[in-house]
């Protein structure tokens, strides 16, 4: 127990062991809600539930381990909510690639960021983008994926005349959407922790009461299924992924920095913007997103819930560690998940609440300047509507670069941006 105590610093970081676990469960009911939606997201895109489902609790167990043992930190990781829906809706719907090309394509991205993640290119990488614009990208991914869940809930339909419309009252998913809705909602401002989780708990009990659901005759059982989706990834077609590729790189890299930065700041890790053992953190997730790729999900990233966690006390890799566990315990639960996500109404709410928490960056925007904020806003309104995060990255750079050069400021754009720009608008147009 000493060994333990001194190998992860409890002393000087003013913790213990029962605070550690207590954290590591608060931080797990917080996100347990992935265990849902990624992968019946992944299913509406043709991947096998199952194969999925363990793909998702290997690769984040893993990447949890990693986290909490190399870089001590209190953060968790699973496949990001936001990116995998680009991948599912744009990439394989929308473009038509396989899911095994997608998956491929996820493969190279976690390779690259792999290498970025040891070498200072990750700095420079991060640094050529503008804050607005960074911000804009967050927001924008956030609307899609609650746009996502409206869908899915049947709170938006198709419309000959508008494009979309309000559905109809009649409909008993769009009925049993609002309900999980506001019943999240509730749990949420009542400050409830792991609200999202207790809301699909809730959500679950009601529609078991209901009859919409049917409790699985042998709720427990050995994993099934993770040949259908283990190493069948595909590395065809890889020249017409390029703009998948450099997305999924921006995206994770954005996403993940940011949450080590905040979750870093709020358990007292990161002072004056020291990063202790950051290169071994975005490791972590890199090497998570690499190994789910052949197991059968998508990108991983460190999810901003884990702050559930360290405002109960966690402040070390012990409580990742934990919550990594819990994951692997969960691959006994296997047909009471299945069931829940085969109930769309059930996961729509955590999508578009989801969301909604990503809308918070919408502040870092400069809309007083406005070669900051056109970029930021076209970025921010094409990728839902245009239901593409690639496309709406890639105009969004695309703008700000034009206008810096329109304003005679064509020297203040980092180098790279104009380098990312015309590699990602190229994949765009390939």
């Amino acid at each position: 127990m000493n060994t333990v105590k001194k190998y992860f610093g409890f002393e000087e970081r003013g913790t213990n062991l029962r605070t550690e676990i207590l954290a590591g469960v608060t931080t797990f009911l917080s996100m347990a809600y992935i265990l849902v939606v990624n992968p019946a997201l992944f299913s509406e895109g043709g991947v096998p539930f199952s194969g999925c489902y363990i793909a998702t609790i290997l690769s984040s167990a893993l990447a949890c381990m990693v986290m909490g043992a190399v870089s001590n930190y209190p953060i968790s990781i699973a496949p990001g909510l936001g990116i995998n829906a680009y991948l599912v809706y744009t990439v394989i719907i929308a473009q038509h690639h396989s899911w095994q090309e997608a998956l491929g394509a996820a493969c190279v991205a976690s390779g690259l960021f792999i290498l970025i993640s040891i070498t200072s290119f990750r700095q420079l990488f991060v640094d050529s983008i503008p804050k607005s614009l960074k911000a804009g990208i967050t927001v924008g991914i956030g609307l899609f994926v609650s746009l996502i869940g409206m869908k899915q809930g049947h709170l938006l339909v198709a419309n000959p005349n508008t494009f979309t419309g309000i559905g109809p009252l009649s409909d008993p998913t769009m009925c049993f959407t609002l309900l999980g809705l506001f019943i999240t909602m509730t749990l949420i401002v009542r400050k409830v922790w792991g609200a999202i989780f207790w809301g699909l708990v809730l959500m679950t009990i009601t529609s078991l009461c209901m009859g919409y659901m049917s409790f699985p005759d042998v709720p427990l059982t050995w994993p099934s299924g993770f040949s259908e989706t283990a190493f069948q990834l595909s590395f065809d077609n890889l020249l017409e992924t390029t703009d998948v590729i450099i997305t999924l790189l921006l995206v994770t890299l954005f996403d993940t920095t940011g949450t080590l930065i905040g979750v870093g700041k709020q358990a007292g890790i990161i002072r004056d913007n020291h990063f202790p053992n950051l290169q071994s953190a975005l490791m972590a997730d890199s090497v998570g997103s690499f190994f789910g790729s052949f197991l059968g999900t998508g990108p991983l990233s460190s999810f901003v819930e884990s702050g559930t966690g360290v405002a109960a006390g966690g402040r070390t890799g012990l409580a990742t560690i934990v919550t990594g566990v819990l994951f692997l315990v969960m691959l006994f639960f296997q047909p009471v998940i299945e069931m829940l996500a085969h109930q769309g109404a059930i996961a729509a709410p955590a999508l578009i609440l989801v969301g909604m928490f990503m809308m918070a960056d919408v502040v870092e925007i400069d809309w007083h300047d406005m070669e900051e904020a056109i970029p930021a806003f076209f970025t921010i309104m094409i990728t839902p509507l245009g239901f593409s995060i690639a496309i709406g990255v890639g105009v969004g750079m695309l703008i700000y670069a034009f206008l810096k050069i329109a304003a005679g400021k064509w020297r203040e754009v980092h180098p790279m941006l104009y380098f990312i720009t015309i590699l990602l608008m190229a994949g765009v147009l390939l």
